[in-house]
């Protein structure tokens, strides 16, 4: 395992895909400190990356002030076809930008190059929607005006965005922000810098002007609480944990920005007696294991009617058996290691804890040969809502499966959470369906599908899992203003 992710990074086709220095203002910085860049599979150091301090923070922002003024004033199909150009450029070096996504990270290749065809696919959407920011003319309460709403760009934003999606989350962000005339920061994550620093490479190849997309590199919160500070930077958008959400929030408001966060989730899978069970064991391990259990779309808290529950634990079980652990850039990989140390100590502590606390474990083992981040696929029965495994979001590859028995009953028990980004629902009925829909307190319901994200879709929260919305027409209006003007004296 040791060098699989150094020497695929040295077979890059295009080797400058692989950047080191910040971008700021069309030019690369590099810093004499610097942020070690490792393998999460193996602990092989990949790269050092330049560490920025405040004084870089100020620059980027002075710079994104200065090109916003040209930026904001050129037509909306000007900016798209930027975007597009961008887009090509990712599509072209899709295989390089999967490696870099692996490398870092650690999710399977296979899931790599379909992040990327993902991050592609907002600069696309966005491109075309700057073009619809449509504003609107009120009818007049008042004689001889006329009264009229238009949507301008906020200005200079930022994006602080996660590792367990390194270039997904910056092009959903950064395609609304830029169709919208804005322009954009970028502060990634330190585990996952290298693949919004080759995207800042396609950009600069895209031709986008100088300051309208930048990238600052270095420790998460120092840079992210000087960058909320500047009275120049208008809005951001955070994806990451809830807690941290809530750290951002606090100091953005001292300025009074425009947030979007997507945080945390404990997103409930609930299966009825009369959906296809086999199909739904396909469904929900794509639901769970996705990204290694590493989404915050997983699965997790799977709540089974009692008459199928046996009949779907074995096939569940079963099925997690299957799955093939190790280094995400070997062939055939389902499972990778978990990002950060600190998550793979959380899912073995959920796991004994459970244990300990009376479920019982049907797949999986707590003692993980390959050891360091690798956490072998784990399935829980008969937990309660109580445990820890179920309270808290696992954020990796351990599957807790509950008994319910009836609709009411595993309503009230799915609602029960701060927390209320995605719920599925598996049944035929199409009534029941309807009304779990509607009274699930989740921002998105999936229902018979583990599949529901997209350019096209409103991404987003209810509760403590997050405010606006990412994707769609209600992704570009978080970096949109209305501005009213109000005509008098029309009537001669």
């Amino acid at each position: 395992m040791k060098g699989i992710a150094t020497n695929a990074l040295r077979g890059l086709k295009r080797p400058d895909l692989l950047q080191r220095s910040a971008y700021v203002n069309g030019s690369w910085l590099s810093r004499l400190e610097s942020l070690n860049v490792v393998d999460p599979a193996s602990g092989d150091a990949l790269a050092q990356v330049a560490a920025c301090g405040d004084s870089d923070v100020d620059d980027a922002v002075h710079f994104a002030r200065a090109a916003f003024l040209q930026w904001r004033d050129m037509l909306p199909s000007e900016r798209g076809a930027y975007l597009r150009k961008w887009a090509t450029g990712m599509r072209e070096n899709a295989e390089d930008l999967a490696v870099i996504i692996t490398a870092e990270q650690g999710k399977p290749i296979a899931e790599a190059r379909g992040e990327v065809s993902y991050s592609a696919g907002f600069l696309d959407w966005f491109a075309g929607e700057g073009e619809r920011a449509y504003g609107d003319t009120i009818p007049s309460h008042l004689a001889g005006s006329r009264l009229v709403v238009q949507m301008q760009p906020i200005g200079v934003t930022v994006a602080i965005t996660p590792w367990n999606f390194p270039s997904a989350m910056i092009t959903r962000k950064a395609g609304a922000a830029m169709a919208a005339g804005c322009t954009m920061i970028v502060k990634p994550a330190p585990e996952t810098p290298l693949s919004a620093l080759a995207l800042a490479r396609l950009a600069e190849d895209a031709g986008i002007p100088p300051g309208v997309f930048q990238v600052i590199t270095g420790k998460a919160l120092p840079l992210a609480e000087r960058l909320l500070k500047h009275t120049d930077v208008r809005a951001f958008s955070f994806t990451g944990s809830t807690e941290v959400g809530r750290i951002l929030l606090e100091q953005s408001s001292k300025t009074v920005k425009k947030a979007s966060l997507e945080l945390g989730g404990n997103a409930p899978f609930i299966l009825f007696c009369d959906a296809p069970i086999e199909a739904a064991v396909v469904d929900c391990m794509a639901a769970k294991f996705a990204t290694s259990g590493q989404d915050c779309l997983a699965a997790n808290r799977i709540y089974v009617q009692r008459g199928v529950y046996d009949h779907f634990v074995e096939g569940f079980a079963e099925a997690t058996r299957r799955l093939k652990v190790g280094h995400g850039l070997e062939a055939g990989i389902d499972i990778g290691p978990m990002t950060k140390a600190s998550g793979a100590e959380k899912c073995r502590q959920q796991i004994s804890e459970a244990l300990w606390a009376g479920a019982r474990l049907v797949a999986g083992a707590q003692d993980n040969p390959l050891g360091g981040n690798f956490v072998m696929p784990t399935v829980l029965v008969d937990v309660t809502d109580d445990m820890r495994v179920a309270k808290e979001e696992t954020f990796g590859p351990v599957a807790a499966i509950l008994p319910f028995d009836d609709e009411g009953e595993v309503l009230a028990r799915a609602n029960n959470t701060e927390m209320g980004l995605a719920a599925y629902v598996y049944t035929r009925d199409l009534n029941r369906a309807m009304r779990l829909s509607d009274r699930l307190e989740y921002g998105m319901v999936a229902v018979n599908t583990p599949k529901f994200t997209g350019a096209p879709i409103p991404f987003g929260g209810w509760k403590q899992s997050g405010l606006g919305r990412e994707g769609s027409k209600h992704g570009i209006a978080e970096y949109l203003e209305p501005k009213y003007t109000c005509f008098g004296n029309l009537v001669a």
